[in-house]
């Protein structure tokens, strides 16, 4: 049976893993690792710490579909839907701006929830805080080292987080609602602000925005809880030219890399990017 890892345990990563059960006669024994506490990348939910029913979605916040992936992707908005992981946003927001036959979703159980609908459908084993450093072959597999513990060997990888880190791995790929829980609040800096102080410590940036957020809202109760977190890789202005969807960096054995970086930042780019992943690796499964 052959192994495959999956570094990412974001949408793509999660999406890919499901496919591959799915789609995939041959059995193949999944592992999903991932370098955060829990799964959804950019698609993270956060838990109150005094009530785990206060949540607050820390990425994307909700989804819009697009009337040409309407069509193209139905299939994937329709299995959220009827699992009630999605729903029809119903709810103005302020200064958005809605094009014809746009139609925006968000996920009740939290942004997550989607992510983790996938890893479960997917049947993978799934490791968190497994931070990959380098990628090697050997005796035709990959041998993946990690921070802790000792490396492993697969007979796939894809590699779905992002490209940055993609880039800094060592080794040979070097050369290829309840009136008792109160509301969240989401505060987003600027992206001049987020240049200037992105290696400054967190408490000290958490308290500038505080000082900003009292000139807004004067008056607002400090939190009981919060959580100050820190994009160093967000949104995908330029996706990687020449190849739509995924790079193949090595055949034999097979090395993919996918994700957001190779399609766009939004919900159909990833789903885009782990079909044509799913689609290069079906040649050599």
């Amino acid at each position: 049976m052959a192994r495959v890892l999956i570094v990412g345990a974001g949408l793509t990563g999660s999406l890919c893993a499901a496919l591959l059960k799915k789609e995939t006669a041959r059995p193949l024994h999944l592992v999903v690792w991932d370098k955060a506490g829990d799964s959804g990348g950019r698609m993270t939910t956060a838990n109150s710490p005094h009530n785990p029913q206060s949540t607050v979605d820390l990425g994307a916040q909700y989804i819009t579909r697009t009337p040409h992936y309407a069509k193209k992707h139905q299939s994937f908005y329709d299995e959220l839907l009827v699992h009630g992981i999605l729903k029809p946003l119903t709810s103005p927001i302020e200064g958005m701006v809605m094009k014809e036959g746009d139609c925006n979703f968000v996920a009740p159980q939290g942004i997550s929830s989607i992510i983790k609908h996938y890893l479960k459908e997917s049947g993978a084993d799934i490791y968190f805080r497994q931070c990959v450093t380098q990628i090697n072959l050997r005796n035709g597999k990959w041998e993946v080292f990690k921070e802790t513990a000792s490396p492993e060997q697969f007979d796939i990888v894809v590699l779905t987080m992002p490209i940055p880190q993609i880039l800094h791995l060592q080794g040979d790929i070097t050369n290829q609602a309840s009136s008792e829980i109160g509301p969240s609040l989401v505060i987003h800096t600027t992206v001049p602000f987020g240049v200037t102080y992105l290696e400054h410590s967190i408490e000290n940036v958490q308290e500038l925005i505080f000082q900003q957020l009292e000139t807004v809202l004067p008056g607002l109760p400090r939190p009981v809880a919060t959580k100050c977190q820190k994009w160093r890789y967000s949104q995908v202005t330029n996706a990687a030219a020449n190849y739509p969807g995924q790079m193949t960096l090595h055949l034999k054995p097979l090395l993919v890399c996918g994700g957001d970086g190779f399609t766009q930042s939004n919900f159909d780019g990833c789903i885009a990017s782990a079909l044509c992943v799913l689609e290069a690796l079906k040649n050599h499964i």
